[in-house]
This record gives C-alpha cells, structure tokens and sequence, in this order.
C-alpha cells in the first residue's frame, strides 16, 4: 500500500510529522520542563520525564497519524537506516531528509516565536537555547565530545533495532508504534544530560538553525553519529536478524 503513495503526500506527511515531533518534543522541553522559570525548586515543571515522554508520545501519535502514508520516519537516521536495511527505496531518501529538516526548522520558528511571546525575560537559557544539542557547555551534564559522540551511535543503533524489529514481518501487527514511542522515550532518559539528546538530525538542525553559534558549530556531530548508529543498524538487522529466509 504505502508504495502506491504519491512521493508528494509521503513528503508532506514527513513534514507533518517532523513537525509535530520537534514542536512537542522541544516545545515541551523549552517551554515546560522548567516552569514556573523564577522557581529553582521547579514544582510543576516537566523536567527529564516529561520530556522524555513528550518525545514518545509524538512519535506514537505520528505512527498512527501518518505511518499508513510514509513510514513515519520523521528522522533522516531512520530513513537512512531502513535504506541500509533494505526496506526503503534510495531514490526516495533524499526528499525524505529535506521534508523532515524543513518541517524541523518550520517547528522550531514556532518554538523561538512562543518564547518570544513571553512578558518579562524572555532570554533563552545560555547552555541548550532552545533544546539545542551539544556537548562540553552545551551539555547539560558536562560530558566531552567523546561521550557524546558514543551516546548518540549506540542510542540511535538500537532506537533502529527496535524499529526493524517491530516492524518485522513475523512482528506482532497493529502495535509497532508502541515499542517505537517507549524506546524514544527511554533514549531521552539515558541521553539528556549528555547531549540533551539527538538520535535524529532533523531535530537537532530545526532548532540549531535558530540559535545559531555553538548550536550550529556541534551540528555536524548530531548528524554524523545518529546516521553511522542507524546505518550499523541496518547492517546488523540484515546479517543477524532478519526474518526475510525464515520459514
């Protein structure tokens, strides 16, 4: 079915949902995890559960949304994965990555509007403006180059595992977004000191192109590792364990 869809429809449908992930997901970490914003003790904010499970709860409500049209990637490391999986057509990848960049971008115009909307200080926070990603100063725990490269490789790995795995032939039908969704949201629970987690390019660029500076300087990390992890997914999918020669 999803191959008879229009390359237009699965475009838009990306950007729908690249949108909906980086205006919930960041929307939720920028303007709700640390509210009341003159209270340190933070009582009613989100903080890194909520977050972690605002990005969850997108992506789950996007698989359904917009999955029986494009796939829902809303990622250019899982459209990238599944291309090195073999479960999705080269020729499309590109349109893909300039769907979920540009509706990232869209999202996170959006975001810095809002917050710009605010009475008082509507300063953004100096370490992640915007939830931007990154690491030294710009790593909400402090963690080094290394470690944040090494996070975003092994979370984005198995965040394609799962996906793979879920959507398998042989995979229960009907509930792939649930896995999907809990294990983002688990990658957020592990990796936002660290990074303030990435695991998807688009979401780093769509708020990074705001900000500017630093934000855009650590960039190329936060496009590099989530695609080499998903890219040794697919590999490891394939060699290991596909069900595609099973009977």
């Amino acid at each position: 079915m999803a191959l008879a869809v229009p390359l237009s429809k699965k475009f838009l449908a990306e950007l729908f949902g690249t949108f909906w992930l980086v205006f919930g997901g960041c929307g939720s970490a920028v303007l709700a995890a640390s509210f009341p914003y003159d209270n340190s003790s933070n009582p009613l904010g989100l903080g890194f559960l909520g977050v972690s499970l605002a990005f969850g709860l997108t992506l789950l409500t996007m698989v359904y949304t917009i999955g029986h049209i494009s796939g829902c990637h809303i990622n250019p490391a899982v459209t990238f994965g599944l291309w090195a999986a073999g479960k999705f057509r080269g020729s499309q990848v590109f349109s893909y990555v300039v769907a979920q960049v540009l509706g990232a971008i869209i999202a996170g115009g959006f975001i810095w509007l809002i917050v710009g909307g605010r009475g008082g200080d509507s300063t953004l926070p100096a370490r992640n403006p915007l939830a931007t990603n990154g690491w030294g100063d710009h790593s909400p725990g402090g963690y080094g180059l290394l470690a944040a490269l090494l996070i975003e490789v092994v979370l984005t790995f198995f965040f394609l595992l799962v996906i793979l795995g879920a959507t398998d032939r042989l995979a229960p039908t009907g509930f792939a977004g649930v896995p999907i969704g809990l294990s983002l949201t688990l990658i957020h629970l592990i990796s936002i000191p660290v990074t303030n987690t990435s695991v998807n390019p688009a979401r780093s660029t769509g708020v990074a192109a705001w900000v500017g500076g630093d934000a855009m300087g650590q960039l190329w990390l936060f496009w590099l590792a989530p695609i080499l992890g998903a890219l040794l997914a697919g590999w490891v999918h394939n060699a290991f364990l596909s069900t595609e020669a099973d009977y």
